[in-house]
């Protein structure tokens, strides 16, 4: 799944892919997202994406 461009999308479908993207499955040894976002819900740390502010890329590259 490629995340909506800024340009063509609302906040909400924004923020619908990304937790599409990073499902909270509740079992952190088996998962790994928390670690990745280091410790931040993934919603949190795309927050400038799903406002607008910042391309998924360049947010993502925060997290690399």
């Amino acid at each position: 799944m490629r995340p909506p461009e800024i340009e063509n999308s609302t906040p909400e479908e924004r923020a619908q892919c990304i937790k599409e993207m990073y499902p909270c499955i509740a079992d952190c040894d088996m998962c790994g997202i928390c670690q990745v976002f280091r410790g931040k819900d993934p919603e949190l740390a795309y927050a400038d994406y799903i406002e607008g502010k910042r391309s998924f890329m360049d947010v993502s590259m925060d997290y690399s």
